[in-house]
C-alpha cells in the first residue's frame, strides 16, 4: 500500500510540473518543450546559407516564416537557387524578410534554357545572346533581394569541337556577361558539376583558367565541397591553388549529399582552412537532410554546430 502511494504522489508530482511545463511553454509537451531547448540560438563562425524547405517541419512552408526561422537558429544567410523563378512579389517578401532578419541573400541560378544541354561551348551568338538577355534580368532580381552572387554554368561539351576552342567559346560568353554585371558590383560565380561525364565544367583548375582569362571582379568561381571531391578530391591542395579566384562556397557531404557529418569529408578541418584564409563570404547549405522531420532538422543544425567548433 505504501508503493502504491508514493507512486500516486510521484504520478501527481510528473503530472503538476507538466501541467507547469505546459503553460510556461505554451501548451507544448515536455518532449516539445526538450526539443525547443535544443533549438535555443547560437552563433556560427562562419556564413552557412540554408535552402528553403530545410526546415520546412518547424517553420511551415511560408518563405518568410521559413527565413524567420532560420534567423532565430543563427544563421546569418541562406542561398535560393530558384529565385529567378519566383514571382515578384515572392521575390519581395524575401528581400524584405532578409533585411528584417540582417541576413545576407547567397546565390541564385542564372538558367538561360540550356544550363543542363549544349550551349555556350558551341559559340553559337544565339546561346551568348540568350546569356547575356538572363544576365541583365538577373541584375534586377538582384536588387530586389540585395544579392551580390548569381550562379553560372556553361552546360555540355560540344563534342565536335576540341576543348581549347570550346573554352575559348565559354570565356567569350562570360567576358560579355562580365560587362553586363560589374557596372553593378554583382559577381557571377561558375560552378564545376558532377552530376554527369557531359558537364563541360568539371574541375576547379578549369575555373581558375576561365577567370585569369576573362579577368573581371564579376567572374569568380563558386567551390562546390561536395562536387569536388567527388570530381578530384585533395580539397585543401585544390582550393588553395585556385583561392584567389574563388568567391563563394558550397557544402554537402559524399556520398550521399547531406550535411556534414554524414559522409567521407573532415569539414572540421575543411572549415578551418577556409576560415584561416580569413573568407568572409557565404557557404551555401546545399544539400539534403540526412534524416527526415523535425528530429532530422535538429540533427542538421547539430552537425553544423560541431563543424564549426574549430576554434
Amino acid at each position: 500500500m505504501k508503493n502504491h502511494n508514493n507512486q500516486r504522489r510521484s504520478f501527481l508530482k510528473n503530472a503538476a510540473l507538466g501541467g507547469a511545463l505546459a503553460s510556461f511553454t505554451g501548451g507544448i509537451s515536455i518532449a516539445e518543450a526538450s526539443q525547443h531547448e535544443s533549438l535555443k540560438r547560437r552563433a556560427f563562425n562562419m556564413n552557412y546559407a540554408p535552402h528553403f524547405g530545410m526546415f520546412k517541419n518547424h517553420a511551415g512552408n511560408d518563405y518568410v516564416d521559413q527565413i524567420n526561422f532560420m534567423a532565430e537558429q543563427g544563421f546569418p544567410a541562406m542561398e535560393d537557387n530558384g529565385l529567378m523563378k519566383r514571382s515578384s512579389e515572392d521575390q519581395k517578401r524575401i528581400g524584405a524578410a532578409l533585411e528584417k532578419n540582417n541576413m545576407t541573400m547567397g546565390v541564385f541560378v542564372i538558367d538561360p534554357g540550356f544550363n543542363w544541354k549544349v550551349g555556350l561551348t558551341t559559340g553559337k551568338e544565339e546561346f551568348k545572346e540568350a546569356f547575356v538577355k538572363e544576365c541583365e534580368k538577373a541584375v534586377e532580381v538582384a536588387k530586389i533581394v540585395n544579392a551580390k552572387w548569381m550562379t553560372v554554368v556553361p552546360g555540355y561539351f560540344e563534342r565536335r569541337l576540341p576543348l581549347d576552342q570550346q573554352t575559348a567559346h565559354v570565356i567569350d560568353a562570360y567576358r560579355r556577361a562580365a560587362e553586363v554585371f560589374e557596372p553593378h558590383g554583382l559577381t557571377m560565380v561558375m560552378e564545376p558539376l558532377s552530376d554527369n561525364p557531359d558537364l563541360f565544367l568539371r574541375h576547379s583548375n578549369q575555373g581558375h583558367l576561365i577567370c585569369k582569362a576573362v579577368d573581371s571582379p564579376a567572374c569568380k568561381i563558386l567551390y562546390d565541397i561536395y562536387h569536388m571531391q567527388r570530381n578530384e578530391g585533395d580539397l585543401i591542395k585544390n582550393m588553395q591553388l585556385c583561392w584567389e579566384e574563388i568567391a563563394y562556397i558550397q557544402i554537402g557531404d559524399n556520398p550521399g549529399r547531406k550535411e556534414p557529418g554524414t559522409g567521407e569529408i573532415n569539414y572540421k578541418n575543411v572549415f578551418k582552412w577556409i576560415d584561416a584564409q580569413g573568407f568572409k563570404g557565404v557557404c551555401g547549405m546545399e544539400h539534403g537532410n540526412a534524416s527526415p522531420g523535425k528530429e532530422g532538422e535538429i540533427a542538421l543544425i547539430k552537425a553544423y554546430h560541431e563543424a564549426d567548433a574549430f576554434k
